[in-house]
Formats: C-alpha cells, sequence, structure tokens
C-alpha cells in the first residue's frame, strides 16, 4: 500500500487530520524511504565546498574569541554529510575537532552520514544532545520542512486548516474555528481567503536550542528560506523530481516545505533563555561577509577555464539575487557571555 492510499484509509476511518500532522507523516515516509538531494533538490553544501568552508571559518572564529572551550559540533537534518565534512576541515585547520552529533531520523540518510564523517553519533531528537559541553549547532534547510501549521481566513472568521478525503482524492479544509489569539493582531481583519502559516514545531526547536545555549554556552547558526513576519500567504510546496506538483499530490513522494518566519523563531528562542539573536540576513550577504568573494578567487588560481567557470556559477548560485542569495535567510543565537559573530551587520569585528 502506497503512503496516499494508507493516508487516504486513515482520513476516512479517524476523519480530517489537521495539515501539519499530514506534513509529518509525509515527510517522516518520504525522507525514511529515499535519499532526495540531487533528485528533488539540491541545498548549498551540495552546490559548492565553499558553502561549508565559510560556516567552519565562522564557526572556528567565534570557538577562538569565545576563548576555546571544550565544545561538541550538532547538525540538525545533515543530509548527506556534505556540510559537516566540509565544516570539519576547515575546524581541524584552526586547531578544533570536535566530537560530532547528528540529529537524523532517515536511516538511508543516516547511512550516507555515516561515510562522510565516521563516528558521528546519531540522535533522534535534540534531547539527547551531551550536556557536558558547549554547542557549535548548524541547522541548514532542516526547518523549512518541520511541519506547519496553516489558518484560513472564512465568512465565519479564521479556521484551522485540515486534510481531508474527496472520493479518491485528497482535499484542504478549513471548518474548525480556531481563537483569534493564534493570530498575530495585525493580520486579523484580512480579507476572506488569507492564509498565515505558524511553524510551532520550528519554534520549539528555536526554544529547545535556545535553553541549551543559555545552559551549557555555544551559538546556533539558522540556514532556511524565509522572511521575517509575520505575514500573510500560503507557501507550502512540493517537488517531485525536481519539478513542482501540487502539495497534496506530492505528500509522501516530495519534499514538503514551507517557508520560515524568523522572526517567530528569534521570538520563541527568547521568550525560552537569553541567548542573543542575530539577523535574519539575506544568505548572499552573510557569505560575502565571510569572504565568499575571496575563497572563490582562490579556488580558481591556476584552474583551467572550465574550472573557473563552474566556480563562478557556484558563487551565483550561492549568493546571486535571483538564486539562493536574497530568498534564503542567515540566523545566528548566541549564548550569554559569548562573543557576537561576525558576519550581521550590527557587529563590528
Amino acid at each position: 500500500m502506497s503512503f496516499r492510499e494508507a493516508l487516504r484509509a486513515r482520513l476516512r476511518a479517524e476523519g480530517p487530520l489537521p495539515l501539519a500532522r499530514v506534513m509529518a507523516l509525509a515527510n517522516a515516509h518520504y525522507y525514511a524511504a529515499s535519499d532526495p538531494l540531487g533528485r528533488d533538490f539540491t541545498t548549498a553544501p551540495e552546490v559548492s565546498q565553499m558553502f561549508g568552508e565559510l560556516v567552519g571559518a565562522w564557526l572556528a572564529d567565534l570557538w577562538q574569541r569565545a576563548g576555546c572551550p571544550r565544545v561538541a559540533l550538532v547538525e540538525l537534518g545533515p543530509g548527506r554529510g556534505t556540510l559537516a565534512r566540509d565544516m570539519l576541515r576547515v575546524l581541524a585547520a584552526a586547531g578544533l575537532a570536535p566530537p560530532v552529533h547528528f540529529v537524523e531520523t532517515s536511516p538511508r540518510l543516516r547511512a550516507l552520514q555515516a561515510e562522510a564523517v565516521p563516528g558521528a553519533v546519531f540522535h533522534e531528537d535534540l534531547a539527547t544532545l551531551p550536556c557536558d559541553a558547549a554547542l557549535l549547532v548548524v541547522a541548514n534547510e532542516f526547518l523549512d520542512a518541520l511541519p506547519v501549521t496553516q489558518f484560513v481566513r472564512t465568512a465565519l472568521g479564521w479556521a484551522l486548516r485540515t486534510v481531508a478525503t474527496q472520493g479518491d482524492e485528497l482535499v484542504f479544509q478549513a471548518v474548525e474555528p480556531v481563537r483569534l489569539a493564534m493570530i498575530p493582531e495585525a493580520l486579523r481583519e484580512a480579507a476572506e481567503g488569507a492564509v498565515f502559516e505558524r511553524n510551532f514545531a520550528a519554534e520549539q526547536v528555536a526554544a529547545a536550542l535556545a535553553r541549551r545555549l543559555a545552559a551549557q554556552g555555544g551559538a546556533a547558526l539558522l540556514v532556511d528560506y524565509g522572511h521575517a513576519g509575520p505575514v500573510l500567504g500560503d507557501t507550502l510546496q512540493a517537488l517531485c523530481g525536481g519539478a513542482p506538483v501540487p502539495p497534496l499530490e506530492g505528500a509522501g513522494d516530495g519534499d514538503l516545505t514551507a517557508h520560515v518566519d524568523f522572526a517567530a523563531i528569534a521570538a520563541a528562542a527568547a521568550r525560552a533563555a537569553p541567548v542573543s539573536a542575530f539577523g535574519p540576513i539575506p544568505q548572499g550577504a552573510f557569505l560575502a561577509a565571510l569572504g565568499l568573494r575571496q575563497r572563490a578567487e582562490r579556488l580558481k588560481a591556476g584552474k583551467p577555464p572550465e574550472t573557473r567557470a563552474r566556480i563562478e556559477a557556484e558563487v551565483a548560485r550561492l549568493a546571486g539575487a535571483g538564486a539562493m542569495g536574497r530568498l534564503f535567510k542567515a540566523l545566528a543565537m548566541v549564548a550569554p557571555g559569548w562573543p557576537a559573530p561576525v558576519g550581521f551587520p550590527s557587529f563590528e569585528p
């Protein structure tokens, strides 16, 4: 029985389920069943080694200015392990060889990650991460795949978006009224049909990270596509074979994601613990501040024309306004007593 068949059977038996629950089930099945990288989407570490190298340098600089404490490197949703491998190469050059901890639930991806980073320790969630060292945490394109809750403005007020069956089709419904407290005050009088998204799971991750950092020290870098909300709009999308498909058609067979509200992430962290937040800023600006152009020129030196052209294309994809440079954002959280990170306009090194 396929995932969609199983989902339809469940909906017929139990009735409509919240979109966030369906998204959680669909993505758990999707990531457990396949390696989607390069087939359905390509992340920044897979575009170029420069991304991981610059993030590694960012971590090394922060660690050195913090006094070189004992740390553990943590990556949330580490893909194939490419980002961690590239970061570790730079960290080693700076004199840091931390133990590596991956938060990953997919058995298939865990196998790839273990090949890329032998000795990495795997975790189902943040709860079992080490408590005896400061944490250097990186999450690249992790939050967008967490289950998002959608609210829809109806003629009767705001309602929770659910998924139901209509014959053999999966359809959206919005019939369960919600308290106005769930909707930001500035958006409550939106027009009928308006959609507001809130990712409670992502906010919970941010809060858990903030509590860890406040208790243990360290920093977290969160990179993803999104905005600084609150805003209206339905950003739920699905990719199958690299092409967009209607989200409910792609459930279980494609990558279901939604844009990250970085303002909500920072606010959730601040409510949980006294960490300092920096950003969000566009990925292009962040990488430029870390020396993307300089690193590209060093990699191009002495190389044949085709290699130089490839590196230039990688720079354009990582930092170009029409590619990943503007839509993707970087947000940092830093523990009390730790130095401010480079790469953000509010800090002058």
